[in-house]
């Protein structure tokens, strides 16, 4: 299998509830008009809490500094697992299953934390720039290493690793039980062709930025135990929607698309406290025993808390 470091640097953010109105017009733009905003790498995700937007420097760019905005500090790279041409998630094992083992375990062992990003098309992997050579010394014997540079794809080497900690070492970080919440809300992972992206415009105005105001005539809802979550992705032209069957009812059904067998997913959510970047081994603790026991999941990690979307059965 190979291993592609991709040629984006970037920046995660979280953008408070109450203080969305101050971006929503940048939030437009690398949405629906990318060319203009040059982003080739964007990501942003609704919780309740608030709303992860992972991006690119050109689009870094276009969010003012704000008392709203919390930046984590690292830059961050992402990482593809691609075999036999394809990205990992045309084969059987279906998102961050077909990796823990190969990739997010042994990054674990090693002390380097990762931020999880799956969406339709494959898994990103992302890791701080500045543990890049130690990740390169840790799956080395497992991967061929790529580097892509303006599109152009390199094999990397070894480097140097000077971090204190054995290569393939035994020592392994010290995990905290993090409590788990599984609420009711079915989920769908989707996609759609980019340039069909005006013709939902509104309907996906409406859920990412006004999905909290009440309805004209609406009951207010009853259940506590579904939770908010959106998450719309854009990279590199590929579109990943991931939204429960309750948002999926307002988008037209004929532009969106999924796998032949329409799977739903059920999500658990990893945290009581948010978690913080520097914890190792959140990834590890949740996908190892998926991947032992052959189940299907995706993984989003969002400013506060991760969230693992397991397939329905």
């Amino acid at each position: 299998m190979d291993l592609h470091i991709l040629d984006h640097r970037l920046r995660v953010t979280s953008i408070c509830k109450n203080g969305l109105v101050n971006f929503t017009h940048p939030l437009i733009k690398l949405i629906f008009l990318r060319n203009r905003a040059r982003c080739k790498f964007f990501s942003l995700t609704e919780t309740p809490e608030n709303y992860t937007v992972v991006l690119d420097e050109e689009g870094f760019k276009e969010l003012q500094p704000s008392e709203h905005l919390l930046v984590e500090s690292s830059v961050w790279l992402p990482l593809n697992v691609v075999s036999n041409g394809n990205s990992s998630s045309s084969s059987q094992a279906v998102g961050v299953t077909k990796i823990a083992k190969s990739v997010i375990a042994p990054l674990a062992q090693q002390h380097v934390s990762v931020f999880m990003l799956s969406t339709y098309q494959t898994d990103f992997i992302l890791v701080r720039e500045k543990d890049l050579a130690v990740v390169i010394n840790t799956l080395e014997e497992e991967f061929n290493i790529y580097r892509e540079v303006g599109g152009e794809y390199s094999a990397v080497l070894s480097q140097d690793v000077h971090n204190g900690f054995q290569k393939n070492g035994k020592e392994a970080p010290q995990l905290t039980v993090h409590p788990l919440l599984i609420p009711q809300n079915q989920f769908c992972v989707m996609s759609l062709d980019p340039d069909t992206l005006p013709a939902i415009a509104t309907t996906l105005i409406d859920v990412l930025f006004y999905s909290d105001s009440p309805k004209e005539g609406a009951l207010p809802s009853q259940d506590l135990d579904c939770i908010k979550f959106f998450s719309f992705s854009l990279i590199d032209g590929y579109v990943s929607l991931v939204m429960d069957t309750e948002a999926q009812r307002q988008f037209p059904a004929d532009l969106l698309f999924t796998s032949s067998s329409r799977e739903l997913w059920r999500m658990v959510r990893i945290g009581g406290q948010p978690l913080g970047f520097d914890e190792c081994g959140i990834v590890a603790q949740i996908s190892q025993p998926l991947a032992d026991n052959d189940i299907s999941a995706y993984y989003i990690s969002t400013f506060s808390f991760d969230h693992a979307l397991l397939l329905m059965v």
